[in-house]
């Protein structure tokens, strides 16, 4: 890990991901200037699950692997690319990491601490409801795939017709 105080090199990185795309070039630089722009190598841990630690992230360059842990081994979970976020909830909530964040190749990504992410929103409200509303919508762009998931796998498992044999047998009917 390698963390960078020149961060007007990323600037215009900065200003072409999603989540600053609304923001003006001072708003990009207030929020910068409250954040660590950082740079990890291939395999290198981010973030381990079970941690708490109130960091949000910004892919700048590079990818990024979740995983989980199952039985022992790592289960992959999805890749994550420039422009993406992760970290999202511990804006919102004092909670354990729910998996690892891996670099899948040198990766150069933003970190904001939540109270600095707050005192930005404080300080520059109508900026900071901006990258809000984006976090909301990182958030149920990933529930979104989640439930599409669950739905495929609940379809690859059981067919409503098994379910309704299953009621309507423990009912009486």
């Amino acid at each position: 890990m390698q963390r960078f105080s020149d961060k007007q090199k990323y600037s215009g990185e900065l200003r072409s991901l999603l989540l600053f795309r609304p923001l003006n070039n001072d708003e990009i630089a207030k929020f910068a200037e409250r954040s660590e722009i950082i740079s990890y190598t291939e395999n290198e841990k981010i973030v381990l699950e079970g941690d708490v630690d109130p960091s949000f992230f910004v892919v700048i360059r590079g990818t990024v692997n979740v995983t989980v842990q199952q039985k022992g081994s790592d289960v992959f979970i999805c890749a994550i690319g420039p422009g993406d976020v992760f970290g999202e909830a511990a804006m919102f909530m004092k909670l354990r990491r729910t998996a690892d964040v891996i670099a899948a190749e040198d990766t150069v990504l933003l970190r904001i601490q939540r109270p600095e992410m707050m005192g930005f929103i404080k300080d520059y409200p109508r900026a900071g409801n901006k990258i809000l509303m984006l976090i909301i919508y990182s958030l149920l762009r990933k529930l979104r795939a989640a439930n599409q998931e669950l739905a495929f796998e609940r379809r690859a498992d059981i067919h409503q017709d098994d379910v309704d044999a299953l009621v309507a047998q423990l009912s009486g009917n």
